[in-house]
């Protein structure tokens, strides 16, 4: 099987400051040589200070030079990479012994630019004056609206740019003439390989800096087209727009960055350099935009960190809710309806890490996450039931809802508990209503625990659970039979349920394949006859065999004469049943009964797993490899988990304005582009959630645990021996909050 070789790799992220005193306008940001950094607004110079990722910091006052406070400074640039300014006189600069101080003469200049002697262009957007020495050596009043100026040091000239054309200054001539014209312009650069690019309303063109003349058409397939700006950064073009900043790649793709995620707000107002960071100036503050190298064992310990320090509630991997803005400090480890799946899918996640690093720390969280799994079924009030969660009494909100007659709840509702029930601790609330993809979490879970834990007592309370969660699905007819003795809404695998449904509905393949799984499971590590005589009957004589084998591209909408349960169940497709499949299979592919079995299960999920890949998901990959397939996806899994973005807070994400990506029509899978964008770049990470969703709304009140987005696949490939350990990492990470 191909191996990826963990060497480093370039990991982006976002560190956000804004605005520490009262609103102003923000006009433009400059580095120079030591890596300060300089905003000019119209209140003044200011600074950021103590940004993090996840915190942001602030723009402060620049205090630095006590004289620069009392000057009105209303420009700034850098020459040479040092800081250039001008107030209501003169042109100066701290660098040089602070020798640099040129007056003018122009009444209110709005932006300007040095020249390589000294010498100064400056404009008040119909004017200009060019100055040396305190001395008016040109000026000029141009019919045109101009918007920037840019010195071209191989030319010794300055370009300037109007709504509708670009100009050129000379010098040493002291003339102005025209270059070239269009329309709509509102930002330019010039460029290492001879271009001066154009910033349009409407997207951005190319010219050549010496003949003048446009290269090819205007570029409209952009993330969004109404530019404010543009640099050249590291051989790179970056566009600033009001929807965001995004740099244009080798392979002629952006990266797009836009949310919180990355940006105080979308509107861009200026972009620079700060060596191998990029600061993207907005409306409301600064971001500066951080490039470091670091393999994918590093992100992983990043990971490691977010979930131990923020996502653990009783041993279980929960999300972070009821942040404010996405301040982390005010959040909350609450209980959620899922609970028992993310924490399966993170207690996964550490048995393979131990089982490859060997590292103790990893034993303590597989020992701490499987007692918050065990105790589901300890708090339950029947032996062989278990629980979705568990909280303190009178924290969680009491809920009867009745779905086809099925109750969800909490319980003990001691007005309703029987005299039988009462060994059920008073001290804790317990979650009825264990559903199917809940179910498929135990089963995972107990699974790599009894086969892979190095923990021999581990194995043995994770075997027992097995078996006694399976007698009691077998005992009452392959179903999930809550307190209230009825199945509960989704735990339903039998043939009278599964087999109503015609071929097309997708719960017919899939509860097939998770019913075989754990039945072949609990035969596997028990070894009962009754198991393995349950998995011949539902292959054999019930169809689960056909079922389960069906092309999944069969699944489609139910016939409109099917009943409602069908019709609704086939609406489109649902994410929840890819993970709960492709968790699964590490019941069904391993445990098959018989080498012809394993062979047809086998093509069952490369079938699943083939008409899954557009979605780039690396654990659907991994699990697939789990089978020994050579061919799984190993370019796109690197992909997905080196584009995991280290910010997953929920923010509103939106992308389905950008003009850089190609829609597809309305489909059954509600798949919207051609190409599935970065998850960096999207709105969804839950492996169960649409991928393929470009829009969502948020404020900034959830973080989303990477227990079972990002250190699920990572460790399992890992384990599976097709990502290796790191070649080399200086285990310096990305600061954290904490």
């Amino acid at each position: 099987m191909p191996v990826y070789q963990d060497i480093g790799y370039t990991q982006d992220y976002g560190v956000k400051y804004t605005l520490a005193g009262r609103p102003t306008e923000l006009q433009k940001v400059c580095a120079d040589r030591n890596g300060n950094v300089q905003v000019l607004s119209r209140e003044g110079l200011l600074k950021p200070f103590n940004g993090q990722l996840l915190v942001p910091g602030t723009l402060v006052p620049e205090t630095s030079y006590r004289p620069l406070k009392d000057k009105n400074i209303k420009g700034l640039t850098t020459l040479d990479r040092q800081f250039v300014y001008f107030d209501d006189h003169a042109v100066l600069a701290n660098a040089w012994a602070g020798e640099v101080y040129c007056k003018y003469t122009m009444p209110h200049p709005r932006f300007f630019a040095a020249g390589s002697a000294f010498d100064f262009l400056l404009s008040d957007g119909r004017s200009l004056q060019y100055v040396k020495d305190s001395k008016v050596l040109w000026e000029d009043i141009t019919p045109e609206v101009l918007l920037d100026i840019q010195y071209d040091a191989s030319r010794k000239q300055f370009w300037i740019l109007a709504k509708k054309s670009v100009l050129i200054f000379s010098p040493e001539q002291k003339t102005l003439v025209r270059a070239f014209s269009g329309e709509g312009f509102t930002c330019f650069t010039q460029t290492h390989n001879n271009r001066i690019v154009v910033g349009t309303s409407n997207g951005y063109g190319t010219w050549d800096a010496d003949s003048h003349t446009q290269i090819g058409s205007l570029h409209k397939a952009l993330p969004a087209r109404t530019l404010t700006t543009v640099k050249e950064i590291n051989n790179h073009l970056w566009f600033g727009s009001t929807q965001g900043a995004f740099m244009l790649r080798d392979d002629g793709k952006f990266n797009y960055y836009a949310s919180q995620r990355w940006l105080p707000d979308n509107h861009v107002k200026d972009i620079a350099a700060n060596g191998n960071d990029v600061l993207v100036l907005t409306s409301t503050g600064l971001a500066c935009i951080r490039f470091e190298k670091m393999t994918l064992f590093d992100k992983a310990q990043f990971y490691e960190a977010q979930v131990r320090q923020r996502h653990i509630r009783y041993g279980f991997n929960c999300d972070m809710t009821n942040l404010k803005d996405g301040n982390i400090a005010t959040a909350q480890v609450s209980y959620h309806d899922s609970d028992n799946l993310w924490t399966a899918m993170y207690l996964a996640s550490q048995v393979f890490r131990h089982k490859v690093t060997h590292d103790p720390e990893a034993l303590q969280n597989c020992v701490e996450a499987f007692e918050a799994m065990e105790r589901l079924h300890t708090l339950a009030p029947v032996k062989g039931l278990f629980g979705r969660t568990f909280e303190r009494p009178g924290i969680a909100i009491i809920r009867e809802e009745y779905r086809e007659n099925i109750l969800d709840y909490w319980y003990p509702d001691y007005a309703r508990v029987p005299s039988s029930w009462q060994h059920v601790s008073p001290a804790w609330d317990w979650r009825g209503s264990a559903s199917s993809d809940q179910t498929v979490g135990q089963y995972f879970a107990l699974t790599v625990v009894a086969e892979y834990s190095d923990d021999a007592a581990l194995k043995q309370r994770a075997v027992h659970l097995i078996d006694q969660l399976s007698a009691y699905i077998l005992a009452n007819d392959l179903t999930l039979v809550d307190y209230d003795g009825r199945p509960t809404l989704w735990g339903r695998w039998n043939p009278a349920y599964i087999n109503r449904f015609p071929e097309m509905v997708g719960d017919r393949r899939l509860g097939s394949s998770n019913i075989i799984a754990f039945m072949q499971t609990a035969y596997h590590f028990t070894k009962k006859k009754e198991y393995k005589d349950k998995v011949e009957q539902l292959l054999y004589r019930d169809g689960y065999l056909k079922n389960l084998t069906r092309p999944i591209s069969d699944i489609t909408y139910a016939p409109k004469d099917a009943d409602a349960w069908s019709r609704m169940l086939s609406d489109g497709w649902n994410n929840s049943d890819d993970e709960m499949y492709f968790l699964g299979y590490w019941g069904l592919y391993p445990y098959a009964l018989n080498d012809s079995l394993r062979a047809q299960y086998k093509e069952a999920i490369r079938d699943h797993w083939a008409f899954e890949r557009s979605e780039k998901d690396g654990l659907w990959n991994l699990c697939y490899a789990m089978t020994g397939a050579p061919d799984f996806g190993l370019d796109e899994t690197v992909w997905y988990l080196k584009e995991f973005p280290l910010d997953m807070i929920e923010w509103s994400q939106h992308n389905s304005h950008r003009k850089d990506i190609e829609l597809v029509p309305e489909n059954f899978r509600s798949e919207t582009t051609r190409e599935i964008l970065p998850p960096d770049e999207r709105p969804e990470l839950k492996h169960n959630r649409n991928l393929f969703r470009l829009d969502k709304d948020g404020s900034g009140a959830a973080e989303i645990s990477a227990g079972d987005t990002f250190l699920l696949p990572y460790w399992m490939g890992r384990f599976l021996g097709v990502i290796s350990a790191p070649q080399a990492t200086n285990n310096v990470l990305v600061s954290e909050p904490f």
